[in-house]
């Protein structure tokens, strides 16, 4: 079984080389937009192409990073950029956005595409929605178990990434709206200002009940290798290039020998930690061990004797290319050196005819011992042949130059790819919807208590987990009802599965899905789909992705504004939340897990608190729990501002049932409460 790849990270050009010079199979990289990590270095245009030529000399991939959420004015830039990576040959892009996906495959379909993380792909599903799609690799998201990724690695028709090294957010990749809705930074774009490595509380708790350790789990890169992992990803673009050597260096010992030299383990944890790692998602242990900090202590680690020693590390090229070498050395005849590589490439060299020995004659040995010199390029002599004719001489000059020539052509070669096939291709227009104001709305529930007051909605979306007498009761008192498949589904996906054919026997058709594998899941029974805000449409080209995976209609992110909103094209009806505590954060690890004696409080209001006080509710629903905003978004008295939008969500959470009533008659006589409300982000909008 082929072994699988290092990944490693390099936020600029002084990451690239610990990378290769340590051992990595591959680096990733971003330009300077459309990258996920908009506060690393990242590579402008004549950058790029000297990493690409770099690493491409010395046998390593490189991989685009084009990971952000795109807004319809950004598309054609964003074209742009695909277009000079399809000239300069990348191996592969990592990306997100599905409208940005459609053109790619349209402009470039030769161009290998891997789904980010962002994308939070956590079930086989998901996995098989991206593959007809296109995707040749599914970046997984990290909270997955061992089992669960052997599980989804048994039976993926494309290959797989997981991150084994590096920081941890607490919320699902892709799924996180905290950092936007707190200060317009959004974490989807490339901006996230990590408010969640701030304080934030839970009764019993550490005081920093968002913030976990690092990930690392470089003891068992092995196991996941053996499941058929394709590639093992360092996290870590914003870091310095001395963690990028020793995590490179120490997921090589272990990849390679199982073992990990004490000494660099000692290193790879005092150059960046947060009080120390943790590998409890993939051994199914999760809590309070989870959680961390960046102390003092960890940020004094990092002294100068140890950043030394890393750079010391990396300091000379690392001989990673395994050449053939064929010197010839005839009478009358010019030296001739031949070198070539694994890929067929061949280069050879010239120097001056030897002369006729006068006292010592060359041997193979001799001229051997010339070839050899080879250090401070990445060639190392695996295959040499060497034709000598005899009583001939030579100065030590002559081989030198032809073995610098060699070398220095066949690492030219090397360096030298054809441009990926690229036509260009139209952006989708978007468009002023149809001015009229929404006049439909629907209602989504955290359980069956819905009054009759709720009879005017056009769908109401519940938990698929209420019971089947709860279920049939809505329909008989007349609701159309929508089962809501949960955002999270990490290790369930089975049991959801025989859960909507019981739901399908019940004589409901309609799902609410807001993760692509529950769109996967849902199409493999028929059903008829409701996309949800988790699948993060933000631009023209992704509602058109939707409508022709057959969506019935779309919650677009409520990252957007009303004015881009409205400027959607595309046929396929959109909505908003317009009523409703926001989900922040969407974690397998429950920060209320964090008292030390487990989360408890699934059946209640829970909460968490930052510095100022304010509380966040924390809800749970399929395998993960939702952190939400501390006060609802309203926008009840600004119907007149909707124009375009073809319906409205009220999305209820942990409201009682007196206040589900109250919000709907604010929402009826189209005003709005006196305080304790936000706008969200529908006006400011984000970075």
């Amino acid at each position: 079984m082929r072994r699988a790849e290092i990944l490693a990270p390099a936020g600029g050009m002084e990451s690239v080389y610990p990378a290769v010079r340590m051992g990595a199979d591959a680096v990733y990289l971003g330009a300077k937009s459309l990258s996920a990590r908009t506060a690393a270095q990242n590579f402008d245009r004549e950058e790029l192409r000297n990493a690409v030529r770099y690493c491409h000399e010395r046998g390593v991939k490189v991989y685009l990073a084009c990971n952000t959420l795109l807004h319809d004015e950004e598309l054609e830039s964003a074209m742009e950029i695909i277009a000079y990576a399809c000239e300069v040959s990348v191996d592969a892009l990592i990306v997100q956005d599905m409208g940005l996906i459609s053109l790619i495959r349209k402009a470039c379909p030769e161009m290998k595409l891997h789904a980010s993380t962002q994308m939070s792909v956590h079930t086989l599903k998901g996995v098989e929605l991206l593959a007809r799609e296109g995707f040749r690799r599914v970046v997984l998201s990290r909270e997955l178990s061992r089992g669960e990724i052997a599980e989804i690695a048994a039976k993926s028709p494309i290959e797989l990434e997981v991150f084994v090294h590096g920081a941890l957010c607490m919320s699902v990749s892709g799924q996180c709206c905290f950092s936007a809705m707190l200060g317009s930074r959004s974490g989807n774009r490339g901006s996230c200002a990590q408010p969640c490595r701030l304080p934030f509380g839970v009764k019993g708790g550490t005081g920093h009940d968002l913030s976990l350790k690092d990930l690392s789990l470089i003891d068992h890169l092995g196991e996941l290798s053996d499941m058929g992992v394709a590639s093992l990803k360092i996290e870590g673009r914003m870091k310095r290039p001395e963690y990028v050597a020793a995590a490179v260096a120490a997921c090589r010992q272990s990849l390679d020998s199982g073992t990990v030299d004490p000494a660099l383990r000692e290193r790879l944890g005092a150059v960046f930690s947060r009080s120390g790692f943790t590998d409890g998602y993939y051994t199914n242990r999760r809590g309070r061990d989870m959680f961390g900090i960046r102390s003092k202590e960890d940020v004094a680690s990092a002294n100068n004797k140890i950043l030394t020693e890393l750079r010391t590390m990396y300091k000379d090229e690392m001989p990673r290319v395994p050449i053939r070498v064929e010197l010839t050395v005839r009478n009358d005849k010019p030296v001739e050196l031949a070198v070539s590589d694994e890929d067929g490439n061949v280069f050879r060299a010239q120097g001056s005819v030897p002369e006729q020995a006068l006292k010592m004659p060359l041997t193979k040995e001799r001229c051997m011992s010339y070839l050899q010199k080879t250090g401070g390029t990445p060639f190392r002599i695996t295959n040499a042949d060497i034709a000598l004719d005899e009583g001939l001489s030579a100065p030590s000059a002559v081989f030198n130059g032809v073995r610098r020539e060699a070398l220095a052509g066949l690492l030219q070669m090397r360096g030298k790819r054809e441009a990926v096939r690229f036509e260009r291709v139209s952006v989708p227009e978007n468009h002023t919807r149809r001015q009229e104001i929404p006049r439909n709305y629907r209602a989504r529930f955290p359980d069956g208590n819905i009054s009759d007051s709720f009879l005017d909605c056009e769908l109401v979306y519940v938990p698929m987990t209420l019971p089947d007498s709860a279920l049939e009761s809505l329909m008989d008192r007349g609701f159309a009802v929508a089962a809501e498949i949960p955002r999270g589904m990490f290790g369930i996906e089975n049991k959801l599965y025989r859960r909507l054919q019981e739901i399908q026997a019940l004589g409901i058709n309609e799902v609410l899905a807001s993760n692509l594998g529950a769109v996967e899941l849902a199409k493999s029974l028929g059903m008829d789909i409701h996309g949800g805000f988790g699948l993060n449409i933000t631009n023209t080209a992704a509602a058109e992705w939707a409508e022709r995976e057959g969506l019935l209609d779309i919650e677009v992110s409520y990252e957007l504004t009303l004015r881009q909103i409205s400027a959607l094209g595309g046929r396929l009806p959109v909505g908003i939340v317009s009523f409703g505590r926001l989900p922040l954060m969407l974690t397998r690890n429950c920060p209320l897990q964090n008292d030390g004696h487990g989360c408890k409080n699934c059946k209640t209001v829970a909460s968490i608190t930052d510095r100022r006080g304010i509380s966040f509710p924390v809800q749970c629903y399929g395998s993960c729990s939702e952190i939400l905003n501390s006060v609802p978004v309203i926008l009840s008295d600004r119907k007149n501002e909707l124009r375009g939008i073809d319906f409205e969500v009220l999305r209820f959470s942990v409201e009682n049932s007196v206040e589900r009533e109250e919000n709907l008659r604010l929402f009826n006589q189209n005003i709005c409460r006196k305080d304790g409300y936000t706008r969200g982000l529908y006006y400011r909008g984000v970075e």
